[in-house]
């Protein structure tokens, strides 16, 4: 497409999206979960042709030299078809928040004043790799009252396009308009920045995808942008921690899984503990074959540690290295914490209620634990059901984002003929 062209289709696209959401905001739970269902079927009785079109990005990928890791999460195996259709139908599942009156009370004038949950309207999501995003944005958008525009990888555009086959068909069949959910059928760049402009059709982006990606929209996003950079996750244990349990959970926050953005980057310990603790440590931390980065102190315990630049505080690794910090106390832990961390998640492991207390209080980020490993901080784990990413900005929503996440509230006022005098 040319430069002109993909303004005008982007247009169109954003145009449509308007049009669906009014309609989508008004259907019912009903239609919304028949919708869902449907989808569901149709990604199993389709499960040959979605293989077919993912082998094509497949092959398509191993030309352009794709890593192993990204063809990895661009493979829709049948086991990860069958989990974006069981997805959809745990979606169906949960309460729709839509329409949900709250706060509702009598004021002296008579009229009652409450909050309603209502959707946010049309959502620009933009994604990398793994096409599995798309069903999972549409399910979470629709049933969350909203209609949605995805722009998936250009490596996953045969898989994403197949996937929205499918979830038109849903669409169809439970009478909702199929403009609902719309995949971006370009791969031209371009349309990202389009779409980052149309803030007369589009009410909030999300983006899933590597910093480069998120710096980019949200330097360039004419609209407001739910989105987290980094996910530099920090474990401090305390001198009143119990050393049992603060190895389990350090243990599992760094190597429960490597390449996710809640998995603990840096490893804060307390000096009156760090001699107990490091050494059984670094010895399960080697079995799983992670690299240790040290302060002056940890290298002093651990003789196999290399030293810590500055540059590994500020670093998310999402890899097996861990960088570790002995600190005075927890104010040395607090402090070093809102230097270097993202505001993603971070806990605190100590026996202590009162310094429990002023972690959980002063820590400025979107999770904040005591005694539970960094890898909670995920929608499933927190009782959202599913999640479409996780924000650590302040407004709108902040942590993971589910189905509430995707609407905001209105105020409404209930009378029965109350004038203001």
């Amino acid at each position: 497409m040319t430069i002109e062209n993909v303004q005008q289709y982007m247009q169109s696209v954003g145009s449509q999206a308007r049009r669906a959401g009014r309609q989508v905001s008004r259907a019912t739970t009903g239609a919304k979960n028949q919708a869902l269902l449907a989808m569901a079927c149709a990604i199993e009785a389709g499960r040959e042709r979605i293989q077919q079109e993912n082998a094509r990005d497949l092959e398509a990928g191993r030309q352009r030299g794709l890593s192993e890791a990204l063809l990895d999460r661009l493979t829709l195996t049948d086991a990860r078809i069958e989990s974006m259709a069981e997805g959809l139908r745990q979606i169906a599942a949960l309460a729709d928040p839509v329409g949900e009156i709250t706060d509702l009370s009598y004021r002296p004038s008579g009229i009652q004043v409450g909050r309603m949950r209502v959707p946010l309207g049309v959502i620009g999501i933009i994604y990398e790799s793994r096409p599995n995003v798309t069903v999972d944005a549409a399910g979470l958008c629709l049933k969350a009252g909203n209609a949605c525009i995805l722009r998936g990888g250009s490596e996953a555009i045969h898989s994403n396009q197949v996937l929205a086959s499918c979830i038109r068909a849903g669409l169809e069949q439970a009478g909702l308009p199929q403009t609902a959910v719309q995949v971006v059928e370009t791969t031209d760049r371009a349309a990202v920045g389009e779409l980052l402009k149309m803030d007369s059709f589009v009410d909030v982006i999300v983006p899933r995808g590597g910093k480069g990606l998120i710096e980019r929209i949200t330097a360039e996003s004419k609209i407001p942008v739910i989105k987290h950079l980094d996910g530099i996750c920090h474990v401090y244990i305390d001198d009143r921690a119990d050393p049992d349990k603060a190895i389990a959970i350090a243990y599992n926050a760094k190597t429960q899984r490597f390449g996710v953005c809640n998995a603990m980057e840096t490893l804060l310990v307390h000096k009156d503990i760090a001699a107990q603790v490091l050494p059984p440590l670094a010895n399960k931390y080697r079995e799983a074959g992670v690299e240790l980065r040290g302060c002056d102190r940890t290298c002093q315990i651990l003789a196999d540690c290399q030293p810590a630049t500055g540059e590994d505080w500020a670093t998310e690794y999402l890899a097996p290295i861990l960088a570790i910090r002995v600190v005075d106390d927890l104010d040395g832990a607090m402090d070093h914490i809102d230097r270097y961390g993202s505001a993603h998640t971070d806990a605190i492991v100590t026996e202590d209620y009162t310094r429990a207390r002023r972690f959980l209080r002063e820590v400025d980020s979107s999770s904040v634990m005591v005694n539970a490993s960094t890898r909670f901080a995920d929608g499933f784990e927190y009782g959202l059901g599913a999640e479409i990413g996780i924000s650590t900005d302040k407004l709108h929503a902040r942590g993971p984002v589910g189905l509430e996440g995707l609407t905001t509230q209105k105020f409404v006022v209930l009378g029965d003929g109350q004038i203001r005098t």
